[in-house]
């Protein structure tokens, strides 16, 4: 499909190019067996790794190459283009990171990012959990203090790169009777005595992606590992999906723009009645209002991923405006596109029934779509009791 450059710098052109062709010629290939192994694509991470772009998002004095939220966006695009559980081992770890990135300390910073940067770790948020889901504030998950050290207790739910990380950031209770303000993130270590994990899902889409329980059984952390200071971690989670929403509305994006060129070579080349389908008016219709969503959601979210790079004061409206879009355009333009393939769509031998199964988790994961709604209205009558 026709593109504008974005106000992209060349920098950022070769990144997306680079993705691009990973993409098509690593990721593609592969996709539907990783889908249907349910199986953790490690050889693809090696070379996302050894293409430098697990550090897009990182600074440069930390082994990144000094990109932001935008870099990962357009990264998390091409790569979701091929296959969106493929692409969450990247995406999944940069949620992970940005707690690091936002609130760690530099002890933290320099012990972690640089490995994270390399690919040689991947990275994991861990928030929800069996009775907290869209109310973060609800989580049970204890952390108590015990000297230098806090006794962590509790199982999260559905977390992505679940058993296949070595950092994770976990937002724990530390003080049940202030609410939302008695909580407090932690960075643990794969590996740390108590930390274990619980099943692996079997999930209706993003099945290259793992999604594991972690659970704290006695887990004894040090102090050291505390994001920020404590009391701080409803902060750390909110300020997170400020800066990963736009990831989630970039992979929408990618998997609706992946569905769309699908759409069209198909309708190229299926005949009926004498001639293409797509010669058909009722089609050309379903194709344009596709694509032309596509690149309303494509602006949202490249707009709302410089909002979370320049730190923009309403930053948390603009990104939820861009998932909760971005994630729509990507449900509608890929069942459209299961519609055009007609029974063929519907067979697994096709990639746009796979399309359609990932898209849907796009308007559920990181605050469902009802949440966002939520999220931008009370942001609206807040900046209208300012007076603006």
């Amino acid at each position: 499909m026709f593109e504008t450059d974005y106000n992209l710098t060349e920098e950022q052109k070769a990144m997306r190019q680079l993705a691009r062709e990973i993409a098509e010629e690593k990721i593609k290939p592969v996709a539907a067996k990783y889908d249907e192994a349910n199986e953790f694509p490690w050889e693809v991470v090696k070379i996302l790794a050894d293409a430098g772009l697990f550090g897009a998002f990182i600074e440069e004095k930390y082994g990144g190459t000094g990109g932001g939220v935008l870099d990962l966006c357009l990264i998390t695009e091409e790569l979701s283009r091929a296959c969106g559980g493929i692409s969450l081992s990247l995406a999944g770890t940069a949620l992970g990171t940005f707690p690091i990135i936002l609130y760690g300390n530099e002890e933290q910073k320099t012990k972690y990012l640089p490995e994270i940067a390399s690919g040689k770790k991947l990275a994991a948020f861990a928030l929800t959990e069996p009775d907290a889901g869209s109310d973060a504030s609800a989580i049970k998950t204890s952390a108590t203090k015990d000297g230098e050290h806090y006794i962590i207790n509790g199982t999260k739910q559905w977390i992505t790169n679940g058993g296949e990380a070595k950092v994770y950031s976990v937002i724990t209770m530390t003080d049940k009777s202030r609410g939302a303000r008695g909580a407090t993130g932690f960075i643990i270590e794969d590996g740390t005595p108590g930390f274990s994990y619980g099943k692996k899902e079997n999930k209706m889409g993003i099945r290259a992606s793992a999604t594991r329980e972690l659970v704290f059984d006695n887990c004894r952390v040090h102090k050291s590992q505390i994001l920020g200071k404590e009391g701080l971690g409803f902060f750390v989670a909110m300020k997170t999906f400020d800066a990963s929403r736009p990831g989630v509305a970039s992979q929408a994006v990618g998997i609706a723009q992946g569905a769309l060129d699908m759409a069209i070579q198909y309708s190229r080349e299926r005949k009926q009645f004498g001639k293409p389908i797509c010669s058909f008016q009722g089609l050309q219709f379903m194709l344009a209002d596709m694509a032309t969503q596509v690149a309303a959601a494509r602006y949202l979210t490249y707009e709302s991923a410089r909002a979370a790079d320049n730190k923009h004061p309403n930053v948390g409206a603009i990104s939820a405006m861009a998932k909760l879009f971005a994630s729509d355009v990507a449900m509608k333009v890929t069942t459209d596109a299961v519609q055009i393939y007609g029974g063929y769509g519907y067979m697994k031998e096709y990639p746009v029934e796979k399309m359609m199964r990932d898209a849907k988790i796009t308007q559920i994961y990181e605050g469902t779509n009802q949440i966002q709604r939520e999220v931008i209205a009370l942001e609206l009558i807040k900046e209208a009791a300012k007076g603006r």
